[in-house]
């Protein structure tokens, strides 16, 4: 058998094992999850060490019930940035299995995946309204950005992208899901989202590293640049300005001691880790462009 022949049959039996799982275990979160549950407002929707002020002077003037409302509202803006990027992966997974062999498994897991997403995305906006968030809808710079990206139509950059996202919200959610003291509203909508995710990582992964094989090195080149520019723009996205301003600070203030804040900084290290190390080894990052990735503080 050909090495490419080889690769394809690897990927027809991940996608295979991908789409059993998927049978098993499969959520609709709008039956999951109890939506008619009251929200405590003095309960914490993540970590308070993981809230953007978290140990700022900003952080200290806010009563013990303006925390868990700013954690909430930085929860709800994250899943918001969610939304928008899980509908530029939708949209580039049915791009990607445009014109091919729908019978072929790893097609049928591209569309079982899409349909993953659309319930990750209707949870999302459910948690968003309930939570009284303002809107679903990205900011208008993440939105011409995104709207400049349905057009490169490149399934290459979308796998590494959904990487990352996707194991920068797992390792989020995973704090979340073993926090029994906080928001229980919040926590269900992680385990749902990390049990399915864990399946498109799995998806993405051997995927990514079969393209990044065949790359030239002047695209290795390029992709690694557009990659950590990517990143960082969806980090910068997770936390709106809103967000403070809801709050009853000054937006331009909270964003800039949300900037300086080491724990901020820590917590975005933190839930880079597994990507970065992923992309480390494969050679997506390397000297040219760990400093970027320093730069957004993903890396250390």
């Amino acid at each position: 058998m050909t090495t490419d022949s080889q690769a394809l049959s690897d990927r027809e039996r991940n996608a295979e094992r991908l789409l059993r799982t998927s049978a098993k275990h499969s959520y609709d979160p709008m039956t999951e999850i109890d939506w008619a549950a009251p929200i405590d407002p003095n309960q914490f929707a993540l970590p308070p060490h993981r809230v953007t002020l978290y140990g700022t002077e900003q952080w200290q003037q806010l009563t013990s019930r303006q925390q868990a409302e700013l954690s909430t509202r930085q929860l709800a803006s994250t899943m918001t940035a969610g939304i928008w990027f899980e509908i530029l992966l939708m949209n580039g997974l049915i791009r990607h299995v445009y014109g091919q062999d729908l019978t072929t498994r790893h097609a049928q897991y591209a569309l079982t995946e899409v349909a993953d997403e659309c319930r990750h995305s209707t949870m999302f906006a459910e948690y968003i309204r309930k939570t009284g968030y303002p809107t679903a809808r990205p900011s208008r710079r993440a939105d011409l950005r995104g709207r400049f990206y349905l057009q490169l139509n490149d399934i290459t950059l979308t796998l590494a992208g959904a990487i990352f996202v996707e194991e920068f919200t797992d390792a989020m959610q995973r704090e979340m899901m073993r926090d029994e003291s906080l928001q229980p509203l919040a926590r269900a909508t992680a385990r749902i989202h990390v049990v399915e995710e864990a399946r498109h990582i799995g998806f993405a992964k051997p995927e990514l590293a079969r393209r990044w094989g065949r790359m030239t090195p002047a695209r290795r080149a390029l992709f690694r640049r557009v990659l950590a520019f990517l990143a960082s723009e969806s980090v910068r996205e997770c936390v709106h300005p809103r967000v403070y301003t809801l709050t009853g600070l000054d937006a331009e203030a909270a964003k800039r001691a949300a900037r300086a804040n080491p724990h901020w900084q820590r917590a975005r290290v933190d839930w880079a880790r597994k990507a970065v190390d992923y992309f480390t080894d494969l050679g997506i990052i390397d000297a040219s462009t760990a400093p970027a990735w320093r730069r957004a503080h993903l890396l250390r």
